[in-house]
């Protein structure tokens, strides 16, 4: 008897051997097998851990919070994003429910290395707000960097005035960015600034900035950053894992 096929399409059967020769062909296989197998460890290590149960009114709230987030609040708007998601509220309630394990478990597995990992990694996590002006010319940079620092000439009013970037509307400041971010080439003449100082011209992408920094933000473990961490731990440790198992493929 022949084994069912994976798909069909316009009733034409496709193998699961052909389908896994159209993710190669697209270079899409190894993602997908890694999808897999990073969900196989998940739903091994939820099955053997004991300490993951979530109470009903999380996952209730969680609920909630999903629903109010994507503006689902009116039951029906709720059933019908269920029908074309085609998945039963049992079903995604399950989702939720495993999404907070998940959460649990990243929680649980970080722990022990959290603090180490963000206290070797603080030089670069610490953030500076910059302020730059971008122009296309070496010369008309340098003759602005003169303007600032012989006649005192409003680095802002330049800015607004003469730079190619965006945050020009603001007066050239940008957002806080973590020091890492940067380019190395730049982040050397950042590190020993003090605020106020005025930094180049320096060469980017083709164009040439002057920057000042306007304030160092030193990093602290909590909120958005520690989620971050977490993940990248995380990440490491489903990586380690799945290093160690041994995988075989049975593709007819």
């Amino acid at each position: 008897m022949e084994s069912q096929p994976f798909l069909t399409i316009d009733d034409q059967p496709i193998s699961l051997a052909k389908a896994i020769g159209y993710l190669r062909s697209t270079g899409d296989f190894k993602p997908f097998l890694l999808k897999i197998i990073r969900q196989h460890i998940l739903e091994t290590e939820l099955q053997t851990h004991d300490d993951l149960e979530i109470d009903s009114n999380i996952i209730e709230q969680a609920v909630i919070d999903f629903r109010f987030e994507n503006q689902l609040n009116d039951p029906d708007d709720f059933q019908e994003w269920l029908k074309t998601q085609r998945i039963s509220y049992a079903d995604f309630r399950q989702q939720i429910a495993a999404r907070l394990k998940i959460e649990k478990l990243k929680a649980e597995v970080t722990a022990p290395k959290l603090e180490e990992y963000f206290n070797a990694n603080k030089a670069l996590l610490n953030q500076v707000v910059i302020s730059r002006i971008v122009v296309a010319d070496l010369d008309f940079a340098l003759n602005l960097k003169h303007q600032i620092l012989a006649d005192g000439s409003r680095f802002e009013s330049l800015a607004r005035e003469h730079s190619l970037t965006n945050d020009r509307l603001v007066n050239g400041i940008m957002e806080a960015i973590s020091l890492g971010q940067i380019p190395s080439q730049v982040r050397e003449y950042i590190i020993p600034a003090t605020p106020g100082e005025l930094i180049g011209p320096l060469e980017i992408d083709g164009r040439y900035a002057l920057l000042r920094v306007e304030r160092f933000l030193p990093a602290i473990l909590e909120g958005s950053l520690k989620r971050e961490l977490q993940d990248q731990l995380f990440e490491q440790w489903l990586e380690d894992k799945a290093q160690k198992l041994t995988i075989k493929m049975h593709v007819e």
